[in-house]
């Protein structure tokens, strides 16, 4: 499998490799790369390494790269793009990323790596986080290097680090948020020992930076088995330090699910929502699948009668989801939409057996605006009772609330609501100028259109003078 990858991608890897060759420098395919070739799933993202230094790295890419950049020279690494025909015939396009041999450990009080430079591949090899990436072949010649055992590990599926787990994560703490983040994406287990020091030293991923903590983050979410990298996190502590919400959640028992805790039912409904997905992995779901019950330890309250209840969790959640995602540092539009999915998660409980209003139902989907196909998801996701009674009637009244959703959008503009009249309209009709009138005018009128649905446009002139008349103008 993993010769058939290699020479998929030779008509590259080869050709880059002979001018280093021929510039008197070694090169060698690493990494996840080679990993990636020995799962049979290589793509066409090609990590190497070389003994040339930076400088020199670019001297040998340009003129032969469609395109070169070095954002990441302070690091060691050069980035490249290049166009070739493959074996087959087709034409494809691949990002390369050359790494001068290197060596980085962190100080104490630093939040950004020291990179030294090696001067062979083994020095290489050992500063990487695991051993299954601490394989490599050497080029044009093919040679497999492995001195850490890379491929029986790959084999049995283990997770171990080429020098001890604590040297590892103390060059580098963001390794053991990696080694949650493979487990998540290739189904592998870490060894005990592995787990023991990312157990012992998960203080240590305070001194890195937000984003770099939000990006593995997010390569684990979007992994194939997520919740196995979350369960990792969540028991070495990890989860503590960069998500503490989550671990929060086991203290927690759910008033409707009294057979798990609440961090067991939100790891269910992460699952369930995964299934849903129909174009791929959708980051804002996940998150708020994740996120959608973390306001319960903050409003439970043990109830009189026995019960337990978290009054108004979803508006507290909605506002810890945007405190815990501004603080690693991601973008307003996903802060927005994920805090929003989770304030609106619980809506659709308030239709009971189906007896909203043509206006409340007007009302839901103008709330979920653009998220309403994933409100869709994240609520259906949010059933994890083991009452199949229970479970079938909620997904039946579900289905009858998209059903009558579809039936207004067939009849109305709802995926667009406006009133009939806009600000332009609102004013010649008034004779007033822009202000606070104009804005008050038009939320009038749209509440009268969810209200009642569409106006012709006389009703509506007619409705907006009675309200003009009603301000004392």
């Amino acid at each position: 499998m993993g010769l058939q990858e290699l020479l998929r991608v030779s008509p590259v890897a080869d050709e880059i490799a002979r001018r280093f060759q021929e510039a008197g420098f070694r090169l060698a395919l690493v990494g996840g790369s080679v990993r990636d070739a020995m799962l049979g799933r290589l793509g066409n993202d090609l990590d190497f390494t070389t003994d040339a230094r930076p400088k020199q790295v670019l001297k040998l890419v340009k003129g032969w790269a469609d395109a070169v950049w070095d954002v990441g020279i302070a690091f060691g690494t050069v980035g490249a793009r290049k166009n070739v025909t493959l074996p087959d015939g087709t034409e494809g396009s691949f990002l390369i990323e050359i790494t001068t041999y290197r060596s980085e450990a962190y100080d104490r009080s630093s939040r950004k790596p020291e990179v030294t430079y090696g001067d062979t591949i083994e020095q290489d090899l050992v500063r990487r986080d695991f051993t299954v990436n601490a394989m490599a072949v050497d080029l044009p010649g093919r040679g497999f290097v492995d001195p850490h055992h890379g491929l029986d590990d790959l084999e049995a599926r283990l997770l171990r680090t080429p020098a001890t787990p604590e040297e590892s994560f103390s060059d580098d703490p963001l390794r053991m948020m990696r080694a949650a983040r493979f487990a998540a994406q290739l189904d592998f287990d870490p060894a005990p020992e592995v787990v023991a020091a990312m157990t012992a030293m998960a203080d240590r991923i305070t001194i890195v930076s937000a984003e770099r903590v939000q990006a593995e983050l997010n390569k684990l979410l979007l992994a194939a088995h997520p919740v196995k990298g979350l369960r990792l996190l969540v028991d070495t502590g990890l989860a503590g330090h960069v998500l503490p919400e989550l671990p929060a959640l086991r203290l927690t028992e759910d008033e409707h699910h009294r057979h798990k805790d609440v961090y067991e039912h939100s790891l269910t409904v992460l699952e369930q929502a995964i299934d849903l997905e129909q174009d791929g992995p959708d980051l804002s779901l996940r998150l708020a699948a994740l996120l959608h019950d973390i306001g319960k330890p903050r409003t439970r309250r043990f109830e009189s009668d026995g019960r337990v209840s978290f009054h108004h969790h979803e508006m507290v959640g909605a506002k810890m989801t945007r405190k815990r995602m501004r603080d690693l540092k991601y973008s307003k539009e996903l802060v927005d939409d994920v805090s929003r999915l989770v304030e609106l998660h619980l809506r659709f409980h308030g239709y009971g057996g189906g007896e909203w209003t043509d206006s409340a139902v007007r009302r839901y989907v103008t709330d979920a605006g653009p998220l309403l196909e994933r409100l869709h998801k994240l609520t259906r996701s949010d059933c994890t009772t083991r009452n199949r009674k229970k479970a079938a009637t909620l997904a039946r009244t579900y289905d009858g609330l998209e059903e009558r959703i579809a039936r207004l959008k067939e009849q109305e503009e709802l995926d667009a609501i406006r009133p009939a009249l806009d600000g332009n309209q609102i004013m010649e009709l008034l004779g007033v100028k822009p202000g606070p009138l104009v804005g008050k005018a038009y939320k009038h009128l749209l509440e009268l259109r969810l209200e009642h649905g569409p106006m012709e446009h006389e009703a509506a002139v007619a409705a907006l003078k009675e309200w003009w008349a009603e301000q004392g103008a």
